[in-house]
């Protein structure tokens, strides 16, 4: 049974996980599961499209903060930038495979803005990196939850 309701408020948790809102999405989507009353596909699917948007604001949020950096609210010290912009260069874009981590990722999405990374390269690694969380995620709690 398809629930508006339930599919706003899925995608609105993985959107809101994925910016610097202290939320999480994982726990939303396994209850999701366990309650079984939801197709799966249609689950990963919101909660991936989420996610990535939320990581696009935050690439977008990169791409002009910098802007603001001698500012005294600026989020970051002039040192811990240039250790982002530094690990950035170092490990590109491959970096954003990481983007689905709960400490760190949100920043690396950040600072790929801040690199002016391509939105296509983006969008293509975040999704991987963070639909395959989701996956991999629904697969454990599927299977761990299946009758012996």
């Amino acid at each position: 049974m398809w629930d508006l309701s339930i599919y706003a408020g899925l995608f609105a948790i993985a959107f809101g996980a994925a910016t610097l809102l202290p939320l999480q999405s994982e726990a939303m989507l396994t209850g999701l599961l366990l309650a079984g009353q939801q197709p799966v596909g249609s689950l990963l699917l919101i909660a991936t499209a989420g996610n990535v948007l939320g990581a696009v604001v935050n690439w977008w949020l990169g791409r002009y903060v910098e802007q603001y950096k001698d500012r005294r609210w600026f989020p970051a010290s002039p040192a811990q930038l240039a250790r982002g912009q530094a690990a950035y260069a170092r490990w590109g874009y491959w970096s954003l495979l990481l983007s689905w981590m709960p400490l760190g990722g949100d920043a690396l999405t950040v600072i790929a803005g801040v690199m002016r990374e391509p939105p296509w390269r983006f969008l293509l690694v975040v999704t991987l990196a963070k639909g395959g969380r989701y996956l991999f995620l629904a697969g454990a709690v599927l299977w761990f939850a299946a009758p012996a």
